[in-house]
């Protein structure tokens, strides 16, 4: 039997949880790192004198599966931890003429939207979910689970002979453009995209894996809140023997020759076998100083995934024609991409998104309250200050209140800000990314940032800066890839 090991995982977000709890199933001794107070990550929540309770981050809960598989290794399902609802619609979406759309979850009533807004779109959105259902099985069972280390580890036969097929050298919204024509459909598709990092024009048309994540597999709510699912791997980690440490900045990766020793933090220098850092890549490189695996040229070229403005708002009535998930698209999205990413700037007017789990969820608000969370993605490293932000949150609200006819800003009991500038300082990210890397076809796969220090032999990384991307789902897989890298290096 292999020697358990002291390994250091740092950060506490969802890829270090789950590489933290299979490192530890393999009877290793394990430490997260924590430079918060609470756990989570981007996925923290913080609770209210009013009585809210916020989700600070994620609010989308997609592929269900990737969360399923994960309880499974562990003697778990889902529902062991929290009770998970389907939302139907899935989301409504306000459009530039003052309309709204929900977006139906069930596959007759969608295909019937799609007809209704385009004659032979119904059988042309089965055509499409087909192509989408083989680029996500490809992509999430075979491509994503890749460590990316090496071009000779897709040199599987599915995948030569499927590249074609998966268009990995098309464009996302040329691709889109062969089955349907109407504005709206198209709209629809493309918003999934608008996270990775890049307009559609400039995407892979690989991601209309993402459409069939949302159209054919949903979108979920875990009951009270999208923070339970972290309650649960820490649940398990912690099942598993991990130990935590908050309060607790890395201020320094300590190495002598090509290995890492420990991590000297404001709480102490821990001794470390091995070290897999979950924190923003960036900043890990920045503790490591000349064993970096990149240098200052090569991040500041990469391109960004968006950064975001996010405003967590308590108001004490509730409001009427708001759903669950709420896409403003009431302005043009060309100007506002422009924006973000080809002259990045504070947008003149920007689409945003709002979320009301108090919808969905009572124990989010006090009764009677809603509970609000509004987003708008902005270009990285804008300059922040709270003249901004309060500037495009009174917008926000007016156009919120112009959709539904009555005006809320005088019932707003708590309101909270978070930006580019809390980003960097709460996680340490890069120009203040939210997103991590943009998905684009020059950053995937082995192009990304690798999960191995070149020079350290005991150094990983997880995380959404990574293989194989941002989001929860990847993420999950990222830190299953890294503690398979680890177990396999010990002796």
């Amino acid at each position: 039997m292999k020697q358990a090991k002291k390994i250091i995982v740092i950060g506490s977000g969802i890829s270090s949880l789950t590489c933290a709890s299979h490192l530890a199933k393999a009877g290793h001794h394990v430490t997260v790192l924590e430079k918060n107070e609470t756990i989570g990550g981007r996925a923290r929540k913080f609770n209210t004198e009013e009585g809210f309770v916020f989700d600070m981050g994620p609010s989308w809960y997609w592929m269900p599966e990737v969360f399923e598989k994960f309880y499974n290794e562990f003697g778990y399902t889902a529902s062991d931890f929290y009770e998970l609802v389907r939302l139907d619609p899935s989301y409504q979406i306000i459009w530039e003429d003052g309309s709204s759309d929900g977006i139906p979850a069930q596959k007759e009533s969608l295909k019937a939207w799609f007809e209704k807004n385009e004659a032979g779109s119904g059988e042309q959105l089965d055509a499409f979910l087909k192509d989408a259902a083989y680029k996500y099985d490809t992509g999430m069972n075979d491509l994503v689970q890749k460590p990316s280390l090496s071009i000779f580890e897709f040199a599987q036969r599915k995948v030569i002979f499927g590249v074609f097929k998966l268009h990995l050298f098309s464009s996302f919204s040329k691709f889109i453009r062969k089955y349907f024509k109407n504005p709206k459909l198209l709209k629809v598709l493309e918003f999934p995209i608008l996270f990775l990092g890049a307009t559609p024009e400039n995407t892979p048309a690989l991601y209309s894996l993402m459409n069939f994540a949302d159209l054919e597999l949903g979108t979920w709510y875990p009951m009270k809140g999208m923070h339970e699912f972290i309650l649960a791997f820490e649940r398990i980690a912690r099942e598993q023997g991990v130990e935590f440490k908050f309060n607790t900045t890395v201020q320094k990766i300590v190495s002598e020759g090509k290995k890492v020793t420990g991590v000297q933090t404001s709480n102490g220098t821990f001794e470390a076998d091995f070290v897999v850092s979950g924190a923003d890549y960036k900043h890990t490189e920045d503790l490591l100083k000349d064993k970096a695996n990149y240098s200052e040229k090569y991040w500041d070229t990469r391109t960004m995934a968006p950064s975001s403005l996010l405003y967590y708002v308590g108001v004490n009535k509730i409001l009427p024609k708001l759903h669950h998930h709420n896409l403003f698209f009431d302005k043009p999205f060309e100007q506002h991409a422009k924006e973000i990413y080809d002259t990045p700037q504070w947008p003149s007017d920007p689409l945003f998104y709002l979320c009301c789990p108090s919808k969905t969820d009572d124990s989010v608000a006090p009764k009677g309250k809603e509970n609000l969370f509004f987003l708008i993605p902005l270009a990285p490293d804008l300059k922040d200050d709270e003249a901004k932000r309060e500037d495009y949150f009174k917008r926000m609200v007016k156009r919120v209140e112009s959709f539904i006819g009555e005006e809320f800003e005088n019932e707003i009991c708590y309101k909270r800000s978070f930006c580019i500038d809390d980003f960097k300082s709460e996680y340490n990210a890069y120009k203040g990314n939210a997103y991590g890397l943009a998905n684009t076809l020059r950053q995937t796969a082995i192009l990304k940032p690798r999960i191995t220090n070149k020079k350290l032999d005991n150094l990983f990384y997880t995380g959404q800066l990574t293989v194989p991307g941002p989001g929860v789902p990847p993420a999950i897989v990222s830190g299953k890839l890294v503690a398979k890298q680890v177990i396999s290096k010990i002796k």
